[in-house]
């Protein structure tokens, strides 16, 4: 192998174009691919930007045409020589005019035979791609990402830093604190058993920030969650976290829609309205049974509980007496879509967020078929498809269970299995909106005892404060979550800022004073000293540069994402470590039971 000697890039290959043919130029990357003509030689080179053909003929020097013969992919070189309009152009690629005519070249590293392709379109599964994570990121399409995730990140530190934010690192090894996922913990070697945590986010510390005075704060944050694994989450993720003093939630949405308007339009060159909608959680869960709804589609939730009220069929006579209701959605004009075989498959998945079963009926031309109505009176069914405003063409999918949370993430799910099966949903739409006024608390029936559904530092609204210890259910909080089809972009809050106030929901949440000190005590201290009102978000940056590059997969915007078991395949982590470690840090292992 050779070395750069006095040669020294001056051009990457991406930018070239027509206007710069006559320019002599050097060029360094990887070849992507390599074709001997037979007295011509066309190499494909690969760096960061893009692609850029190199020509060697019957006028090149016959030295450098020796090392072009032996050209192979994944070779290392770098190049010299003149740009020049290419014969034979092609729109395939943005240099597809262009070629550069070498007249000097060195082969700087030699590749082996890869384990797949570094191209795109190639069918070889994820496994061996993370294994070969280098090679994988070489793809064009698994480049950009990373690239285009960069470029995100500069949009993000220019603006908050227009709108007087102070960029600030808070610590990655913290006090553990109970609420909220399991922790990732960290053994401290100078004081044996005790533990580190590492974040699960940057919370304390921002609020913290505020009452040290810095009055906006934001930061990218590593935070981490030992949870278990889907395709828009990872053990360790980005957050972009703010903070603001003296804020409003107007001022806090208003801020934060500024930046993804900004964001968009830099990187996309898409035109995001504002002001966003607003839906409080109720109507959210009411209309599409869910918290982070996709509004690109109708498919709304009807309630028909009232309709069928009197009906003695059993399934909705027992739903509606033990408290719980009955749900519809109306698939409007899908009949021809919705077979009873598809209705089948769908049966599935209700029935994977608890529901019993799906009911149904499907209105053709031929007549009406239904797995319940014969169960209803004449009058009850003319009723049902009143109240659901069914007509020829129509499928209404019907859930009915005691529990109102299982209708509506039955339904939930359903009608974003509906619009994808009958194609409803259009990609290039971005539909943002708030959803606002969440409950602060929510039972947990595994805790069994109410926790906070965000978390303890939230402020509830003053209008609900008396229904703290008698009514929690029905406490709102002053939180938001900024939603982007269907996906949970962000969520934030106005804090807790009077110590009353907070031992006030530490108790309902059911802390002792003993736990909320040992937990919280710092935080609880400072507020002594007096609290600006303050409140702030966090985005999800790896879901936002996810939902922006239209991505199905966290992983394909990550460079090096953890597989389902937590494990990262490239490097083989996690991994057993010498029992020299484990005592230098006073820890023994013992396998769990299981």
């Amino acid at each position: 192998m050779e070395t750069m000697g006095n040669l020294r890039r001056t051009h990457y290959c991406g930018g070239l174009r027509a206007k710069d043919a006559g320019t002599e130029m050097t060029v360094a990357g990887s070849i992507a691919k390599c074709r001997d003509k037979g007295g011509v030689i066309f190499a494909d080179l690969r760096d960061t930007t893009g692609i850029l053909q190199l020509i060697f003929d019957d006028s090149t020097d016959r030295e450098v045409f020796e090392k072009a013969s032996g050209l192979k992919s994944e070779y290392v070189v770098i190049a010299r020589g003149t740009l020049r309009e290419r014969e034979a152009k092609t729109d395939k690629i943005p240099t597809g005019d262009v070629e550069l005519f070498v007249t000097e070249l060195r082969v700087l590293s030699g590749a082996q035979t890869t384990p797949f392709e570094v191209r795109d379109d190639i069918n070889v599964n994820d496994q061996l791609r993370l294994k070969y994570r280098y090679l994988d990121l070489r793809r064009p399409s698994m480049h950009e990402p990373i690239m285009m995730r960069s470029k995100i990140a500069k949009v993000v530190r220019d603006y908050y830093d227009e709108q007087h934010f102070v960029e600030i690192e808070t610590p990655s090894l913290i006090k553990s604190t109970p609420e909220g996922a399991r922790d990732y913990l960290v053994p401290s070697r100078v004081q044996p058993g005790h533990f580190y945590a590492l974040p699960q986010s940057p919370q304390l510390y921002k609020q913290i920030l505020m009452l040290s005075g810095f009055d906006r704060y934001y930061q990218f944050a590593r935070c981490f969650r030992d949870e278990d694994l889907r395709a828009d989450r990872q053990p360790e993720f980005t957050q972009i976290d703010m903070e603001m003093s003296f804020a409003t939630e107007d001022d806090i949405m208003t801020v934060n829609e500024g930046l993804v308007k900004r964001v968009f339009k830099e990187i996309l060159d898409i035109d995001v309205p504002t002001p966003f909608l607003r839906m409080p959680y109720t109507e959210a869960m009411d209309r599409f049974g869910s918290d982070k709804p996709d509004t690109r589609f109708g498919l709304e939730l009807q309630d028909v509980t009232d309709v069928v009220r009197t009906s003695d069929f059993v399934v909705f006579k027992s739903a509606i007496e033990a408290g719980g209701s009955v749900r519809l959605i109306n698939a409007k004009g899908l009949a021809g879509q919705l077979t009873r075989k598809v209705i089948d498959k769908l049966t599935d998945v209700v029935k994977t967020y608890g529901a019993k079963g799906l009911a149904y009926t499907r209105l053709t031309e031929d007549g009406v078929t239904s797995s319940f109505e014969k169960f209803l009176t004449e009058e009850e069914k003319e009723a049902l498809h009143k109240a659901a405003g069914a007509e020829t063409g129509d499928v209404l999918l019907v859930v009915a269970d005691a529990k109102n949370s299982v209708v509506y993430a039955a339904l939930g799910a359903l009608r974003l299995a509906v619009a994808r099966k009958c194609d409803l949903i259009d990609p290039a739409k971005f539909n943002f909106l708030w959803v606002t006024d969440f409950p602060f608390f929510e039972y947990s029936e595994e805790e069994g005892r109410w926790m906070a559904m965000h978390h303890p530092f939230t402020m509830p609204r003053a209008e609900d404060l008396d229904k703290v210890e008698t009514d929690p259910g029905a406490v709102r909080a002053l939180a938001y979550d900024m939603v982007l089809n269907g996906c949970e972009a962000g969520g934030g809050s106005i804090r807790i800022n009077d110590p009353e106030i907070q031992n006030r929901m530490l108790k309902a949440l059911g802390f002792s004073e003993e736990r909320a000190r040992d937990s919280f005590g710092f935080l609880m201290d400072a507020y002594q000293y007096g609290a600006p009102p303050h409140g702030g978000m966090a985005f999800g940056f790896d879901r936002l540069v996810m939902l922006m590059l239209g991505r199905d997969s966290i992983r394909d915007v990550i460079a090096f994402p953890k597989v389902q078991n937590a494990g990262e395949p490239m490097s083989g982590c996690p991994e057993t470590v010498e029992e020299k470690q484990l005592r230098e840090l006073s820890i023994a292992y013992v396998p769990a039971e299981e």
